[in-house]
């Protein structure tokens, strides 16, 4: 059964939040000592502030700015005053700056046209009452100025008093709608809104079709079943959240397996197929499901700690979607020490590829359509990332791994990266490489544990007994095969996306090159890869890719070339 407040409760809260607003709002009428900036001064001059550009908390706003500017040479008096930012785009800068973890090297570098200083996005505060949000704008601000008769400035101070308390109206109605599950869209003003990137990503999980896809790509959904119901003394008495549950699929194998309770959590209206799903199976007693965001649930029965996670949370490329925040958020909310992720590791690889099917497939076929010349209709595809299915045969090096994301110690933060790589070409004869696969390897280890380095993933292939086993045809019963559960027991399970095992729903990430590269048997591409989430949807990425190639060892390498792509 659902934790969920009921809505009598919520309309409790919320009025009571209600009535604590107008409180405020009424008693600055009755207090004509006190102005809305002394109240906003003392506030921000009493409150713990963080800085911008690392983890240092500072008594206040005051110190965290002189802290930035000490430590880091970034004065945001200063850089707000040379770029002509308003209080909006003060606003939008400082939310942008804690977002983004910008660094104030990178930060000094702003233009102020950046198209993200007028999206309302960054209205939204990143910061539970930001002191830096309540400092104005100027120390040259001040009543004595207006009292002096500078009605420039008095009109100016009374616009950022009226700024300040949309903020907090903003806040107010940000509040409400997180209480309520609900997106937040609405800013103060006419027309005005925030974009929500939830909102389009919850709804498509709402379909049939996506899940069916999820669950019939059976190298995914039998490598998930042949961890969880080949290994009960994990699960056998213990608690799982299930995070992104869908379907409920993995609950299902997780209760199947011995788990004495299972909380299965999704944000989409598939949840409510779900709960009828574990009714129809009779798991009701050891499932609930609950419809919310992981970010804001609380868990039943009063359950503070689960021992195990489950989540089938990767995206194409591995990390599109970002459904991976949400499943960290759950790690630190709920995950007891010494608890298990599954899976527990991923890795995303890189390598060259000679992809010439799908080139000529999707770009090159417009150089010639009945005879026409349609080209500029190929302009820009090579920006985009293109998912697609490549065979083993062509590969053109050994992957490299640009990302090892060990589950049960990366931070959100360590989502967006640059790495290093060197990439040796395989070829036996000269060949032109027109692009770069990634794609990932998923591991699942019982103790939670990093995986060694040795430890080589498994290339699932039509036929394999990882599908037998747990795919049963036509009803029959699996054959029943002995389980090694002692000290010889493997483990480690894993599966690949890559293009020597069977595809799955994810295919391969490919990544087009204007001009093809040519490579030997003895040439390497040295680079290096950048990941980042988009500004304008963090759903999505953006990647760089940097590389230079050596033909051979008695040649130089050649001068670097950047190629940027989206992935959406």
């Amino acid at each position: 059964m659902s934790n969920t407040p009921t809505d009598a409760k919520l309309t409790q809260d919320l009025g009571r939040k209600e009535d604590d607003c107008s409180a405020c709002s009424s008693s600055t009428g009755d207090d004509d000592d006190q102005n809305w900036d002394d109240w906003g001064s003392d506030s921000h001059e009493k409150q713990e502030c963080p800085s911008l550009f690392d983890d240092a908390k500072l008594p206040s706003a005051a110190e965290a700015l002189t802290y930035d500017k000490e430590k880091f040479g970034f004065d945001l008096d200063q850089v707000c005053s040379v770029l002509g930012l308003d209080f909006h785009k003060r606003v939008r800068l400082v939310n942008f700056l804690r977002k983004n973890k910008f660094s104030a090297q990178k930060a000094l570098e702003l233009t102020g046209q950046e198209p993200w200083f007028s999206s309302d996005e960054y209205l939204v505060p990143v910061l539970e009452n930001d002191g830096l949000l309540q400092v104005l704008l100027s120390d040259d601000w001040s009543d004595d100025d207006a009292l002096n008769g500078n009605l420039e400035k008095k009109i100016q101070m009374l616009e950022n008093d009226l700024a300040l308390a949309q903020q907090s109206l903003l806040e107010h109605r940000n509040y409400v709608k997180q209480r309520l599950d609900l997106p937040t869209t609405e800013e103060v003003g006419p027309s005005q809104t925030v974009r929500d990137d939830d909102k389009h990503y919850f709804d498509s999980y709402a379909e049939n079709d996506i899940h069916a896809v999820m669950i019939q790509d059976q190298v995914r959904t039998s490598s998930y079943a042949h961890f969880i119901l080949k290994n009960p003394n994990l699960f056998r008495d213990a608690i799982v959240l299930d995070v992104g549950c869908g379907t409920g699929i993995l609950s299902l194998f997780a209760a199947r397996s011995g788990a004495k309770r299972v909380i299965a959590v999704d944000a989409s209206e598939i949840a409510e197929k779900a709960r009828k799903i574990v009714k129809a199976n009779d798991f009701e007693d050891t499932i609930t499901v609950i419809q919310g965001k992981v970010e804001n649930v609380v868990l039943p029965d009063g359950i503070s700690q689960v021992d195990i996670i489950i989540s089938e949370w990767m995206g194409y490329a591995l990390l599109y979607e970002s459904m991976l925040d949400s499943v960290l958020v759950a790690r630190d909310r709920f995950l007891r020490a010494g608890g298990v992720m599954a899976p527990s590791q991923c890795k995303m690889m890189i390598a060259l590829c000679d992809a010439r099917e799908i080139y000529k497939d999707r770009i090159g076929f417009w150089d010639d359509v009945y005879g026409f010349d349609l080209s500029e209709m190929s302009k820009g595809l090579c920006d985009e990332a293109i998912v697609d299915v490549v065979g083993p045969e062509t590969l053109a090096s050994d992957p490299y791994a640009v990302k090892d994301l060990i589950l049960g110690e990366i931070t959100v933060r360590q989502l967006e990266f640059e790495t290093d790589f060197i990439l040796k070409s395989t070829v036996d004869k000269r060949t032109k490489i027109n692009s770069f696969v990634l794609y990932f390897d998923t591991f699942f280890n019982r103790l939670g544990q990093p995986i060694s380095p040795e430890t080589e993933v498994k290339f699932i292939q039509k036929g394999d007994p990882v599908l037998a086993e747990i795919w049963p045809v036509g009803g029959k019963s699996a054959q029943k095969r002995r389980q090694s559960l002692g000290p010889d027991r493997e483990d480690t399970d894993s599966f690949s996306t890559g293009p020597q095992s069977m595809p799955t729903h994810w295919k391969q990430t490919i990544f087009m090159l204007p001009e093809p590269i040519t490579v030997v048997g003895d040439s390497t591409v040295t680079g290096s890869f950048w990941l980042r989430k988009r500004e304008n949807n963090s759903r999505e990425l953006d990647v760089e890719i940097h590389y230079a190639v050596k033909l051979n060892a008695e040649t130089p390498a050649t001068e670097p070339v950047v190629r940027k792509y989206t992935v959406r």
